[in-house]
């Protein structure tokens, strides 16, 4: 990791943000590591110029997030074919995807400069957006991508199919499409299961089915899957990663597959995927 430059991704809505790129970025120029900053990081600093995130993302070796998981999801697009390495730093709430904790910053760097860390390789979707036989929409995710009905309390009407085999048609509030990695997300709130992101699956999971016989569905990671509007009523939306929204109409067909590329995430050998669980989930208390 010597002579390597760093991005630094942040939000500046968690107040410790401001002290702690300060100090960060002091401490990496203090070993003459190039940081490469975001416009974010610039203004928090003081300091003229910075980078667009995306012209960032694309020069950097390294992509160091201070914040929740929502900054990471947005580095993980971000990071998009160059699959570069990405430490998180929690700074947020639940911290699924961030691997270090505020107080242990210094050391996992130290730690990641020493080569004493593994490459913890997430599986990533991507999807476009079809109408009348033209692609509208298209991205990259994590976590998820969703289906929903708009602000109005009517169900939406979807027709799906996998390997362009029928499975069902879906009336409710909407689909999930997650990988693993976002089993934890969205899809475990509407009664998903959770998945290892060693295991190469995509799950399907109904949002408020009318029919109550409907239930998630795992399927391999290699199947491709199309998702089709059938109702007319205005304000569906796909939305990627909660953090992009495509507006759909009748007809619309999302399509959804693995991505070539993976998401890299810096983890240290010693950290469990089952710790994690049990700590965010407060899995074993009382």
């Amino acid at each position: 990791m010597k002579s390597k430059s760093i991005g630094i991704l942040t939000k500046p809505k968690f107040p410790e943000v401001k002290s702690t790129v300060q100090a960060v970025v002091s401490w990496l120029r203090s070993r003459n590591i190039d940081v490469l900053l975001d416009t974010t990081a610039t203004t928090l600093l003081g300091e003229q110029g910075g980078f667009q995130k995306t012209h960032l993302a694309s020069k950097a070796d390294v992509l160091l997030v201070l914040g929740g998981d929502g900054t990471m999801l947005n580095a993980a697009r971000l990071a998009g074919e160059r699959g570069i390495p990405i430490l998180g730093v929690n700074m947020g709430g639940l911290g699924f995807l961030t691997e270090v904790v505020l107080d242990n910053l210094y050391p996992s760097l130290e730690r990641m400069f020493a080569n004493d860390f593994v490459l913890d390789e997430r599986l990533m979707l991507k999807t476009h957006v079809h109408r009348h036989g033209e692609t509208v929409a298209r991205g990259v995710v994590l976590n998820d991508v969703v289906i929903s009905k708009g602000t109005l309390a009517r169900m939406i009407e979807l027709k799906i199919a996998i390997q362009g085999q029928f499975v069902t048609n879906l009336r409710g509030d909407g689909l999930i499409i997650s990988t693993p990695t976002g089993s934890t997300a969205y899809s475990l709130s509407a009664g998903g299961p959770i998945i290892n992101p060693a295991v190469p699956s995509l799950i399907l999971t109904p949002i408020c089915p009318h029919t109550l016989t409907h239930r998630p569905l795992i399927v391999p990671a290699s199947a491709e899957i199309e998702v089709v509007l059938t109702s007319k009523d205005d304000g569906a939306m796909a939305t990627l990663d909660g953090q992009v929204g495509v507006a759909l109409t009748q007809g619309d067909t999302v399509e959804i597959r693995a991505s070539e590329h993976m998401t890299r995430l810096i983890r240290f050998p010693e950290s469990s995927y089952y710790e994690v669980l049990r700590e965010k989930l407060k899995w074993g208390d009382g």
